[in-house]
C-alpha cells in the first residue's frame, strides 16, 4: 500500500548540519539519525577506562555537556563524567535496552516495561513518567514548533507517542500495524520509522495522522536515517532500500540473495556514501544516489552495531568484541581493538574519546 507523501517533504534539508564534536545527543547523532560526527579519532587507543555496571550494557551512549549517559540491564540509567566517575543514577522498575536521549538539559529513556521517564540532566532527579502498554526498545526523539518540545517514541503496543516534554502528558497517539522496535527519525514536520508490520511510515508531527505508508519488507528491526528527502532502511529479510519521500516509493533496492541475514543495524550517511553492518557479518558501503555496492568488509562476527562516520572513517563494532576503523574510501582495515564482549550498539565519540558499552556489563572509554 502506497499513500502519496505531502510535498512539503520538498523542504527537507538538502544537507544535515553535522553533529558538533562533543554533543552526541541521540544514538545516531542528531535528529536525522544520520550516524555521522565530526570529530577526529586517534590513529591507536587503548582503554582509558572502564565503568561497571551491574548487568548487560545493550544500548549506546549519549554525550552532552561532558557528561555521558546510558542505560544497562539492570533497570538503571548512569550519568558519568568523561573520566569515567560516577554523577548519579537512577533506577527504572526494569531493564532498559532503549538508547537515551539528552535535550534541553533532560534525559529521555524508556525501558522493558514500557515506561518513559525524563530526567534532569544535572542530578538525575526524576521530572515525570509516561507509561505505554509495551516495552520500549527505541529510543526517543524530539521535535518543537518553537513554542512546545515534544517527545516521539514507539513502543510494542503498536503506537507512536508523542508526548509533551515539560508536563509528560500524551498529546496523541498513532497507531501501526505492529511493533515499533527503532528510534524514530524526525525532520521538518514528519517522523519517520520502519515497523514490525513491514511499512515505513511517515507521520505529520503536527497532526499525528500518517502522510504516507510505504511496503518495504514483512519485519523493520532497525531504525531510518533521513538526508536530502530520503530514507535509509534495512531490514529482516536483508534487504536494504532507499526511499524517496516526496514520491512515496522505493528509489532502489539490496540484497545478497545468497544469505538474507538481518539488518538489526541502522544505517550512517557522509556525503555519496551510505554504510550499514549486516548480520552475515560484513559491513557494507553503497552509493546513496544508485545503490551501487562501493565496497563490503568482513568483520568476523555479526554486526548488531551501528555504524558511525567520522569523515574518511568509520567506526562499527561486532559481536566478538572488537572495535574497527576502516577506510570510507575502500573498506579497508586501519586498525582493530578487542573489548572481549560482545558489543550490541554503536558508540558515541566525543573529545577523541570512544565510549561504548558492553555484554559484560562495563561502559569503556577508548582514546590515547
Amino acid at each position: 500500500m502506497i499513500k502519496p507523501v505531502f510535498l512539503s517533504f520538498l523542504l527537507f534539508s538538502i544537507s544535515i548540519i553535522a553533529q558538533h564534536q562533543n554533543n552526541w545527543s541521540n544514538f545516531r547523532g542528531n535528529q536525522q539519525l544520520t550516524g555521522f560526527v565530526n570529530a577526529e579519532i586517534p590513529n591507536e587507543v587503548d582503554i582509558l577506562w572502564a565503568f561497571k555496571t551491574e548487568d548487560e550494557v545493550k544500548t549506546p551512549p549519549v554525550v552532552t555537556d561532558n557528561k555521558i549517559v546510558i542505560g544497562s540491564t539492570d533497570g538503571n540509567v548512569y550519568c558519568l563524567n568523561l573520566d569515567g566517575k560516577l554523577i548519579w543514577k537512577f533506577l527504572t522498575n526494569n531493564a532498559i535496552e532503549a538508547p537515551a536521549l539528552i535535550h534541553n538539559k533532560n534525559v529521555y529513556v524508556g525501558n522493558l516495561e514500557g515506561v518513559v521517564y525524563s530526567l534532569k540532566l544535572i542530578d538525575g532527579t526524576k521530572n515525570w513518567e509516561y507509561k505505554t502498554d509495551g516495552q520500549i526498545m527505541g529510543g526517543p526523539n524530539w521535535w518543537t514548533d518553537n513554542i512546545k518540545t515534544y517527545i516521539l517514541v514507539g513502543s510494542y503496543d503498536y503506537y507512536l507517542h508523542c508526548i509533551d516534554s515539560k508536563s509528560g502528558k500524551g498529546v496523541w497517539k498513532y497507531e501501526s500495524n505492529n511493533y515499533l522496535n527503532g528510534t524514530v527519525a524526525v525532520d521538518k514536520n514528519y517522523v519517520v520509522f520502519g515497523g514490525c508490520d513491514g511499512f515505513l511510515h511517515v507521520v505529520n508531527i503536527k497532526t499525528g495522522k500518517a502522510s504516507s505508508q510505504i511496503e518495504i519488507a514483512t519485519y523493520v528491526a532497525s531504525s531510518a536515517s533521513l538526508e536530502d528527502g530520503k530514507a535509509f532502511i534495512g531490514d529482516y529479510d536483508g534487504r536494504f532500500s532507499c526511499i524517496d519521500l516526496i514520491q512515496g516509493k522505493i528509489s532502489w533496492k539490496w540484497e545478497n540473495g545468497s544469505t538474507n541475514l538481518p539488518f538489526i543495524a541502522s544505517p550512517a550517511i557522509y556525503q555519496d556514501k551510505v554504510v550499514i553492518g549486516n548480520r552475515d557479518k560484513y559491513v557494507y558501503c553503497f552509493d546513496k544516489l544508485s545503490g551501487k555496492l562501493l565496497w563490503k568488509t568482513n568483520t568476523g562476527n555479526r554486526v548488531d552495531a551501528s555504524s558511525v562516520i567520522t569523515h574518511n572513517k568509520v567506526i562499527t563494532a561486532n559481536m566478538r568484541g572488537d572495535i574497527m576503523v576502516l577506510n570510507l574510501k575502500d573498506g579497508k582495515l586501519l586498525w582493530n581493538y578487542e573489548i572481549g564482549s560482545a558489543i550490541f550498539s554503536n558508540p558515541a565519540i566525543t573529545n577523541n574519546k570512544i565510549i561504548l558499552g558492553a555484554q559484560d556489563g562495563n561502559i569503556y572509554c577508548l582514546g590515547k
